[in-house]
């Protein structure tokens, strides 16, 4: 019954994968009613401090989105790698890491790929280094941002086991940095130089490069854009904060009991008065907050976590037994299946939120050390694998020089070597780094 229903899960998820978007989280329903109607398993409760998690982390955001705060990051982002664009392969990924650990959202690089490519013809520098360098790391940082989805759900999921924010974000930022250090480091010197590049040569003897391409026009920074940033800032350096130091928070005798407020409640408290004070300060049009592409993005994530997640722990409780006996064994005594595992189902679902949701579960099922669970993680950046995910076709149409592209294999894609490196690299430096802090 096990294998059935673990083939039942995969099935659903390979064909929510082809269809997309919210239909996931729709089948994640229909595995729960599988497991409920069919197979007569006790349904798990839903996870409902996820999903309350998302909805505030992405309310906060979308606030931030709609009070112009992300457009003014965006150009602080453009006067840093115009500083030196000599260096544009390794500043534009680390610039694309950081801007999407503080907002949460791999969104942000898109409206750097112009600049990037523009930098990178002019200094003539091969754009598919910084550009496919630049994807992997915004989509890597996703898994260190305190106020992303996917470490909204990793935090509901690890918190019981005793697990804080401040562990994962102390194990998980220097492992997804790293990552994209020296994944930019490894690439610097890859495929031809601009100047002897076919496709390039081609073009640009045909007319089709545009010097004056990626010349960013200076809009105007809406009024509340500059505070709306320092808020949100404030917001996410208190989560952290709080996150570190539980003496922070305020405790009360229940049963006679001290209980802290837990940390799933501090972040929901503390991003619904970020996108509240956002809003009274910056006045953004209110309408706008919930027609954004960042609450767009999360309301699909909190329809993943409502689907994947309750289906993945209703297999895990009626399938306690087996897992313990059988399959805890397995993985306990190679735990680097764990990691694998995790990559093959975000390369399939393409969803750092959507992989965390369905496999942390088993993982914690599976009675794993708190490390290694934390190590696998990274490994949820996959979508890069199969080159059909929106970041990877807008870095290819934005390389006006051609050089970045989808292979005549499909899978010897510009992304494939920095994205392997950075899992690879991120996926050991945590595990090496959980090991000595969990």
């Amino acid at each position: 019954m096990f294998w059935l229903e673990l083939f039942i899960i995969f099935l659903l998820i390979f064909f929510g994968a082809r269809v997309g978007d919210v239909f996931m989280g729709l089948l994640g329903g229909v595995g729960v009613a599988i497991f409920v109607f069919i197979f007569h398993a006790e349904p798990a409760a839903p996870p409902v401090d996820v999903m309350l998690i998302i909805l505030a982390v992405v309310l906060a955001a979308s606030a931030l989105q709609s009070s112009g705060g992300l457009n003014f990051l965006v150009q602080i982002a453009e006067k840093l790698l115009r500083k030196s664009p000599k260096n544009v392969t390794i500043i534009a990924p680390v610039i694309s890491w950081l801007f999407t650990f503080l907002s949460g959202t791999g969104h942000v690089v898109y409206s750097l790929l112009p600049v990037i490519n523009k930098l990178a013809i002019d200094s003539g520098i091969r754009p598919e280094r910084p550009i496919s360098n630049s994807i992997i790391a915004s989509q890597q940082a996703i898994t260190c941002s305190p106020v992303s989805a996917a470490t909204a759900a990793m935090l509901g999921l690890m918190a019981p086991l005793g697990v804080s924010l401040g562990t994962i974000l102390a194990i998980a930022i220097p492992a997804t940095l790293l990552g994209v250090v020296t994944s930019a480091v490894c690439t610097l010197r890859r495929g031809n130089e601009l100047s002897e590049d076919p496709e390039y040569l081609r073009r640009l003897a045909e007319g089709l490069i545009d010097k004056s391409e990626g010349k960013v026009e200076k809009k105007e920074v809406p009024k509340g854009a500059k505070a709306s940033v320092l808020l949100f800032l404030l917001g996410v350096l208190s989560i952290v904060i709080m996150g570190m130091f539980t003496g922070l928070r305020p405790s009360w005798v229940v049963e006679g009991k001290d209980t802290i407020l837990s940390m799933p409640y501090t972040i929901e408290i503390i991003m619904l008065v970020c996108a509240s004070l956002i809003i009274i300060v910056c006045r953004p049009a209110i309408e706008t907050i919930l027609n954004g592409s960042i609450f767009r993005a999360g309301s699909l994530a909190m329809v993943c976590a409502f689907g994947l997640a309750w289906m993945s722990s209703t297999f895990i409780n009626g399938q306690t037994a087996f897992i313990q006996e059988h399959v805890a064994t397995i993985v306990n005594s190679q735990p680097w299946m764990l990691a694998v595992i995790m990559f093959i189902v975000a390369a399939l679902i393409t969803s750092q939120g959507a992989t965390t949701l369905i496999m942390i579960p088993i993982a914690i099922a599976l009675d794993l050390p708190a490390y290694i669970i934390i190590g696998a993680w990274m490994a949820v950046n996959a979508n890069f694998f199969l080159p059909v995910s929106a970041q990877c076709l807008a870095a290819i149409s934005f390389d006006t020089a051609g050089t970045t592209k989808i292979g005549k294999y499909v899978l010897n894609h510009s992304f494939m070597l920095p994205g392997m490196i950075n899992i690879v690299v991120s996926v050991i430096t945590a595990t090496l780094i959980g090991s000595a802090l969990v």
